[in-house]
């Protein structure tokens, strides 16, 4: 289980605009696959994320484990809709870095506890999607 996602984009918006986005309760299509994220960001506290996927109403959950505005997020996450059992080892851990560059930020993403090479590299995927829906909102809010 220590095959990591590992996902990056450069964001031609400052940290702090992307951190805002970033931790916007705001439902975007373009980030988090248009889930509602519910939390108040203090370590230790839950974090749901909530919409609807291909007409499936979902609600993934987990835990902010660390926040450290506007350089770095750390949070648990589970979905039921991998059919996994709801059990802690199920559990990924999602580090955000937010690095300023020249003309922006670079946001590197990592998920952990996936179980082979290629789970990894599908989580990825979906995290590259999801990073390029942050870089679009990110920038087109910074005009």
């Amino acid at each position: 289980m220590d095959h990591v996602a590992h996902a990056e984009v450069l964001v031609g918006a400052s940290r702090e605009r992307v951190w805002d986005v970033l931790t916007s309760p705001e439902p975007r299509p373009e980030i988090m696959f248009g889930a509602r994220t519910v939390t108040d960001w203090e370590p230790g506290h839950p974090i749901t994320w909530s919409g609807e996927w291909e007409g499936h109403a979902f609600e993934d959950k987990g835990e902010v484990v660390d926040v450290e505005p506007p350089r770095r997020l750390v949070v648990t996450h589970f979905s039921p809709m991998s059919g996994q059992p709801d059990v802690p080892e199920n559990y990924h851990r999602l580090e955000y870095v937010l690095e300023p560059v020249d003309g922006g930020t670079k946001v590197v993403l990592e998920q952990d506890n996936n179980s082979t090479t290629e789970s990894a590299e599908h989580s990825a995927g979906n995290w590259r999607m999801m990073l390029d829906g942050l870089k679009k909102v990110a920038e087109a809010s910074a005009v």
